[in-house]
């Protein structure tokens, strides 16, 4: 990309930025600075003080008054497309039913398959796209959204159909993930490995021959896929050339981190239970760790994610909604930052970084964008804040004034 201003379209002055470019360390702030923007990238960043000559009758300026600018949100994990909703379980649970009884009656994973499967594409569309519409009003530019709900071949199609189409409706990125190994539809009671002949041998061929799909997810747990289950789909995954990301430690120390790092895994997720062999696997295969905080809180866990030893390992941390129907209907990367921090104990700085650089880097992207550099895409957030620690700080009140996507305000 040229540094020439004759390209330059916009400039934003007066602002604070967070470059978020040195991961977990620092915000990377520019105090009193600018910002260009030329054909959907940034094209310079810097003191305002140390601006080139550009030609202000070419180039839109925008006071941006003192406020801070971030890159643009990213929610690596999450579930929003599905059918119907849990809201009677959560009421059952706190009337005393337990979980075993809810899912003996029909209700659990299984009320979403059967809800999921019965909506049309358009209906799942429409729900989640009042979702997805909701999460870009806190500052979200790009997305992953795992299909898993449908179990069978037409549903997952039609899962990732949608969100195929959510990205063409709303100016953001959506990265897709086939989760078709989430959990044992009924019809394969009793037979894991025959679902899992479905899932590798039919499913995974059809979905990438419609270019569906961008990565592919498994859940390894003792309620999911074993070991060698997962493998199978991991080998699926690399003849078809998608990247892997996994379920992991979620209940347990399956050790499927350790499996996935074997597999040059983008990301291991959950990990409450993850062991320090499976955080030096991780490390070396420089796999991110994608921490999430709103599952931890709706279901009263207590075991948290051994923060202290992926710091010390220098494996990176990404934080995530989690946003699905039955283990975190919260829709917030906000609330996700405050959580973090509140349950987690992360740093602002290690939160903030959990949503720009290191979601990015947990979905393969951290090349062109979750970082303001000189040729990223200019995927930015403009916040009415008096410094960073405040997104983390509170919640409830949006302080997000401007987002925009490839150098265009959206909102």
């Amino acid at each position: 990309m040229t540094n020439s201003t004759t390209h330059w379209t916009t400039l934003y002055k007066n602002i604070n930025i967070a470059t978020m470019t040195e991961a977990s360390n620092s915000y990377g702030i520019i105090n009193q600075g600018a910002l260009a923007i030329a054909t959907g990238k940034i094209a310079w960043l810097g003191k305002e003080s140390d601006l080139p000559y550009f030609d202000e009758n070419t180039v839109e300026v925008i006071d941006g008054n003192n406020q801070w600018l971030t890159p643009g949100l990213i929610d690596c994990h999450t579930h929003i497309i599905y059918g119907g909703n849990r809201a009677n379980e959560f009421e059952l649970r706190l009337q005393g039913a337990s979980y075993e009884e809810i899912a003996n009656n029909g209700g659990g994973i299984v009320s979403t398959v059967n809800a999921t499967r019965q909506a049309s594409e358009n209906e799942l569309f429409n729900s989640a796209l009042k979702r997805l519409t909701a999460m870009q009003q806190q500052g979200l530019t790009t997305v992953e959204i795992k299909s898993g709900y449908g179990l069978d071949l037409n549903t997952e199609i039609k899962m990732l159909k949608v969100a195929t189409k959510l990205s063409e409706k709303l100016a953001i990125t959506v990265k897709r993930t086939f989760l078709g190994a989430h959990a044992l539809p009924i019809e394969f009671k009793n037979n894991a490995n025959g679902y899992i002949d479905l899932v590798v041998n039919e499913m995974l061929p059809q979905i990438c021959a419609q270019k569906l799909a961008d990565s592919v997810d498994v859940f390894c747990e003792g309620i999911g896929f074993n070991l060698a289950q997962t493998e199978r789909v991991f080998k699926a995954a690399k003849r078809h050339n998608l990247p892997i990301k996994v379920h992991a430690e979620q209940l347990s120390d399956l050790g499927a981190s350790e499996l996935a790092a074997q597999y040059q895994a983008l990301s291991s997720e959950h990990l409450e239970f993850l062991s320090e062999k499976g955080i030096k696997a991780m490390a070396q295969a420089d796999m991110t760790a994608v921490l999430l905080p709103g599952a931890f809180y709706f279901l009263r866990e207590t075991k948290l994610p051994p923060i202290e030893q992926l710091r010390k390992n220098n494996v990176a941390m990404a934080i995530a909604s989690d946003a699905n129907p039955g283990s975190s209907p919260i829709h917030s990367i906000q609330l996700m930052l405050n959580m973090a921090c509140t349950l987690f104990r992360l740093t602002p700085i290690e939160a903030l970084a959990g949503i720009t650089c290191n979601a990015a880097k947990a979905l393969g992207i951290d090349n062109h964008t979750g970082m303001l550099k000189v040729g990223f895409d200019a995927d930015l957030a403009l916040w009415d804040i008096s410094q960073p620690a405040e997104l983390c700080y509170q919640f409830g009140v949006n302080p997000l004034t401007t987002l925009i996507k490839q150098g265009k305000s959206i909102l």
